[in-house]
């Protein structure tokens, strides 16, 4: 009777210690989420969502300003750097974990965890090598290269990861019936894996939504919206997270507020795609 009293108090001690460790955890996260939505909440409006931001002249003379052109180049350039990494990083994921006797394998994934590891802002430097000057210009399309590299490893060790939890016994069934490898992978493994492999789609866009380093030798930044939606992917296109660094260190209080407001957008949407890959993980518990 005593040991079971004993357990149950160490029980509930433990229980205490989580308890007070995941609010030690989330105390700065959501001090810093309530300091953003007082300081920015003021600034979102029907302009903020419907206006261009245009030149520096237009806050000193108070007109409207707003950021529709750097909500709509955000989506643009994020789906387009997802286009791009998606099959790159599900190719290099289905490598290293259907294929591990492959020659190329060792390094692969060497190639993916120095990527991985590698700071946001070479890999903006290597895009801007890639693409901004053969182009001779700034682009949306320089900017996507430039987040996809940030995407490409986190998919590419999902996909890995995901495809490896699939029991092996799955793949020689369909062998055994004579399907070929690559039919067994393509039809069997990724249906049986997907939920793991979209949780780490949503995670590595979420992740590369918030970098602004890559893009300031990418995609630049721009204060209008171009004539033509082409003008996202081959111009100089605004995107929210360097918006906000430019707005952070302007001298005109209005882009202050403007800059808090845009970083409570961008916070909406990373805590939107957080949520999506929390669901798709809960889904995949309850499989």
């Amino acid at each position: 009777m005593k040991s079971m009293r004993r357990r149950e108090i160490h029980n509930k001690m433990m229980e205490g210690v989580l308890v007070v460790a995941t609010v030690l955890v989330l105390l700065p996260l959501l001090i810093i989420v309530g300091h953003v939505l007082v300081e920015g909440v003021g600034a979102l409006n029907s302009d903020f969502f419907t206006q261009e931001l245009g030149s520096p002249s237009r806050a000193l003379l108070d007109r409207p300003t707003g950021l529709v052109h750097t909500i709509i180049g955000t989506v643009v350039v994020d789906l387009l750097a997802l286009a791009i990494a998606v099959p790159i990083g599900i190719g290099a994921g289905m490598m290293l974990s259907e294929y591990p006797e492959h020659l190329l394998n060792p390094t692969l994934r060497i190639m993916n965890d120095t990527l991985n590891g590698m700071p946001a802002i070479l890999k903006g430097l290597f895009a801007f090598v890639l693409i901004v000057k053969p182009m001779g210009t700034f682009s949306g399309l320089a900017g996507a290269v430039a987040l996809s590299f940030v995407m490409i490893p986190i998919i590419a060790r999902a996909t890995e990861s995901a495809l490896m939890a699939i029991p092996w016994t799955i793949r020689e069934a369909g062998l055994a019936l004579g399907i070929p490898r690559w039919r067994v992978v393509i039809s069997t493994v990724m249906p049986a894996a997907k939920i793991g492999m979209v949780t780490g789609l949503l995670l590595a866009f979420a992740r590369a939504a918030g970098e602004a380093a890559p893009l300031l030798f990418t995609s630049f930044g721009n204060n209008y919206l171009p004539d033509h939606w082409l003008g996202f992917i081959f111009n100089p296109v605004d995107t929210l997270p360097q918006r906000l660094y430019s707005l952070a260190i302007s001298p005109y209080s209005e882009w202050h507020s403007m800059g808090w407001a845009a970083a409570i957008v961008l916070l909406a949407f990373v805590v939107l795609i957080f949520i999506i890959a929390r669901v798709a993980t809960r889904d995949r518990m309850k499989l």
